[in-house]
């Protein structure tokens, strides 16, 4: 089958595509490729396409089987907000358009945990939206768009995934902007405590990549349009996540608590997986010990090829 792939430098992009590659699918990959992004793609061996989504010429890649599309400003804080809708809207209009005109069965959109903002858990796909940020806000208008193309394109299935918090290989270049996990990861491995808000019993639904793969390809099979969740439907303080990370590596370094300055900082998050468990078939199998010790193997892999060097800084 033959598959475009946007964001495909990013971490979940860089994933999928290596994926779908794996499978014996062809692959194309759309991709800015910003400063150290082209490394997340350095053993892909399919068809790579530097562009920006608002501008890039779909139709000279023909009739594909499949759309993922992960392509997004993902900034929290940017606040400019023309900017981020023609990134996260527009351009995903554009990619919907694309897909009715070839003849392209399926889109599957990467949504956000981000359009819940500060909703009780456990968050439920029925539940009133309410974003926090412009980030968030573009992501309900861009599931208001497709529900509305599916609606009037019903030969066209797309199908939203609100990611929750997802940690793992290839995230190397998103620097501050990684997982929790991995800066975690990275104050302990160079001998500092690692440090978290007081007194680290904030949670969130970190939900492996591996299993983010997984639900992609259980929503590229699934047969309407729609919109899921996808999360372990489990909360993990960081406190459980620094007791898991101290094991895995064999230390006991004490955590830092400090002082938190952010009165908009998100307490908690955590899915509700039902309708994802039941319609898709969803269920996810690197829950939070097996997937850091997954994490963990990689990236210490990683740091021994790289003759000790940090991965990210080689």
């Amino acid at each position: 089958m033959k598959f475009l792939v946007t964001g495909a430098a990013g971490m979940i992009g860089a994933n999928l595509a290596l994926h779908l590659e794996s499978q014996g699918h062809t692959v194309h990959a759309l991709d800015g490729f910003a400063a150290n992004h082209k490394q997340n793609l350095r053993n892909f061996k399919g068809l790579l396409h530097q562009g920006d989504v608002r501008t890039f010429d779909y139709d000279s890649l023909g009739s594909l089987d499949g759309i993922f599309h992960h392509a997004a400003v993902t900034d929290t804080a940017m606040t400019d907000e023309n900017l981020v809708f023609s990134v996260n809207v527009n351009a995903f209009a554009r990619i919907l358009d694309y897909a009715k005109r070839s003849g392209c069965p399926k889109v599957i959109y990467a949504s956000s945990a981000a359009t819940y903002g500060k909703a009780p858990v456990p968050m439920r796909e029925g539940q009133p939206l309410n974003p926090g940020n412009v980030y968030g806000l573009s992501k309900v208008k861009m599931e208001e768009v497709a529900l509305d193309f599916a609606k009037r394109n019903p030969e066209v299935h797309a199908v939203g995934l609100r990611y929750f918090n997802v940690y793992g290989p290839l995230e190397f270049h998103k620097k501050s902007a990684a997982s929790m996990i991995y800066q975690l990861y990275r104050q302990i491995t160079t001998g500092k405590p690692p440090r978290v808000f007081k007194w680290g019993e904030q949670f969130r639904d970190f939900i492996y990549v591996k299993d983010v793969i997984l639900a992609n390809m259980k929503a590229l099979v699934y047969p309407g349009s729609a919109i899921f969740n996808v999360g372990t439907g489990i909360k993990t303080t960081f406190n459980q996540v620094i007791e898991v990370l101290n094991s895995t590596l064999d230390v006991e370094i004490p955590t830092s608590y400090i002082d938190n300055p952010y009165s908009f900082f998100q307490e908690g998050t955590q899915a509700d997986i039902g309708l994802a468990e039941k319609e898709l078939g969803f269920k996810p199998s690197y829950l939070l010990e097996r997937g850091i010790r997954d994490y963990v193997d990689f990236l210490l892999e990683m740091e021994s090829a790289y003759t000790g060097a940090h991965p990210s800084n080689p």
